[in-house]
């Protein structure tokens, strides 16, 4: 394998953005020629190496008023033109629809293509639309990359035997930070505000540990999503006059300073992919508190009671419950933090890069 495409929506902040971003840097740190094809551009997007070829696939101004339908073969179109021009050894496509489009425009170009499932398929691959492409252009496809096992288990054995679980990369600024040596009375949290994430039940498990607590204080950082959650939080806080106690901090591009001021990390989902918010608090060596959200991405780094507490999803109360625990039990939250810096070691960039290597490889040498 000399030449590898990626393919997504954009690369803008976002899960499978940054997963992208750092796999085609790594790549092309490693000699192969890399190209990310995208549907558009975005106003804060990860920084690429130099030598990543960034290509537009999307919609031209002169499509915008076409028909959807006529819009969707389009891409497709525009899809299989980059495809034939480029001649990459192979297309690896990130999140759902990415991944029909890719296998659509494979049917033409004969591109080995692997997909990957960035996402809880419950919910996100279980519609009559999405069984009837998965039944159609899924058989297609030379691989897949999961996050987890339970992401795996949802779809057919063909898809499972040909597919490899993957952690996402931790960026290395996330590991052997400084903490101080008295922490801030804080509990931290960083992800975007948007309501799957369920930052509404972390405040209120707050109010809940503050009522037991009154000298700290939860930060969450992150930016709004379009969806009304931040909105929805700024109103919870003003309902319980929570706002000297509980604040929106907003972006920050120095989580690795922020995050280990704090004394505990809480992390709320409903679900997710894999939370690389997560990993990264672990990697900073922060005792965690998470939800045991689908598709299991929490369950896969944290050992429950060794590394950290995992907690039903929704559950203010035991949310509450574990948080007060940490406040209370420093000894113990130190031996959380220890050991979920180890996290480290089996998702750093390097090792996340070479397991991607060594499957695309693997998959090249059966195609």
């Amino acid at each position: 394998m000399k030449r590898i495409a990626f393919h997504l929506n954009t690369l803008e902040q976002g899960g499978a953005e940054r997963v992208v971003s750092t796999l085609a840097n790594q790549f092309a740190k490693e000699g192969y020629e890399v190209y990310i094809a995208t549907e558009w551009y975005g106003d804060n997007e990860f920084e690429l190496d130099e030598r990543v070829n960034r290509v537009h696939v999307g919609l031209k101004d002169s499509d915008e008023n076409k028909s959807r339908i006529t819009k969707f073969m389009l891409r497709v179109r525009y899809l299989e033109e980059f495809l034939e021009e480029c001649k990459p050894d192979i297309l690896v496509a990130f999140a759902h629809r990415a991944n029909y489009r890719a296998l659509m425009a494979q049917k033409k170009t004969k591109t080995p293509t692997v997909i990957s499932v960035r996402i809880n398929p419950v919910g996100n691959y279980d519609a009559f639309s999405d069984k009837i492409q998965i039944k159609w252009l899924f058989p297609r496809a030379a691989g897949c990359v999961f996050q987890t096992e339970d992401q795996r288990a949802f779809f057919k054995p063909y898809l499972q035997d040909n597919s490899a679980i993957i952690l996402n990369p931790i960026n290395d600024k996330y590991h052997g930070v400084e903490h101080p040596a008295v922490p801030d009375k804080a509990v931290v949290h960083h992800a975007r505000l948007v309501d799957f994430k369920n930052q509404l039940m972390l405040c209120d498990a707050f109010i809940k540990v503050h009522d037991k607590h009154p000298d700290y204080v939860l930060r969450i950082y992150g930016g709004g999503s379009e969806d009304g959650t931040k909105e929805k939080i700024e109103k919870r806080i003003a309902d319980n006059k929570a706002g000297d106690y509980i604040f929106l901090m907003g972006p920050s591009n120095d989580i690795d300073k922020e995050i280990p001021k704090g004394e505990v990390y809480a992390y709320s989902s409903d679900y997710e992919g894999f939370p690389n918010s997560l990993l990264e608090a672990m990697a900073m060596g922060m005792p965690v508190v998470s939800t045991d959200c689908p598709p299991g991405g929490p369950r896969m780094v944290i050992r429950d009671g060794e590394n950290g507490f995992l907690v039903p999803v929704g559950d203010a109360d035991a949310l509450a419950d574990r948080v007060c625990r940490l406040i209370e039990d420093k000894e113990l939250a130190r031996t959380f933090g220890k050991e979920a810096e180890k996290v480290y070691d089996i998702a750093n960039s390097k090792v996340v890069f070479e397991q991607w290597r060594d499957y695309l490889e693997g998959v090249l040498a059966k195609a």
